[in-house]
């Protein structure tokens, strides 16, 4: 058995519903039906149920805000998303290269180091003592 709630009254719906306006322009979404009714302490049914008329201004508020067609805000925000990854890839690719590069270059001056140090301890005659064994 469901417990029983207090609902508001119209009044205190609308006045909800003026604060979820307002906190929507400010952050630039429309507020919705299921956030007004959480907003009241309400389940979405059940603020369908003693509030229709208020229910459906939301929901046709909320359609009628929404940018249609192709030149919507929404496609020329995917379209710079787009852009941008393109961008992050070819910058991505070319650090990649960067860095092989790089990598390469250690290890052929790690070579070069290795040699011209034998070399010179040839031309020094310096005799390489073999490591001590620790003790077992």
């Amino acid at each position: 058995m469901s417990r029983k709630v207090a609902l508001p009254s119209e009044e205190q719906v609308r006045q909800a519903l003026a604060e979820c306006t307002a906190e929507a322009e400010a952050t630039g979404r429309q507020p919705t039906v299921l956030g007004l009714a959480r907003q009241l302490g309400l389940a979405n049914a059940t603020f369908w149920r003693h509030f229709p008329d208020i229910a459906e201004e939301v929901r046709e508020a909320a359609r009628s805000h929404r940018p249609a067609g192709p030149g919507a805000r929404g496609a020329d925000h995917y379209g710079e998303l787009l852009k941008k990854n393109a961008a992050l890839r070819r910058a991505n690719t070319e650090l990649a290269e960067h860095l092989a590069l790089a990598v390469a270059n250690i290890q052929r001056l790690t070579l070069e180091n290795h040699q011209l140090r034998q070399e010179l301890e040839a031309t020094a005659k310096v005799t390489v003592l073999p490591a001590r064994r620790a003790p077992t």
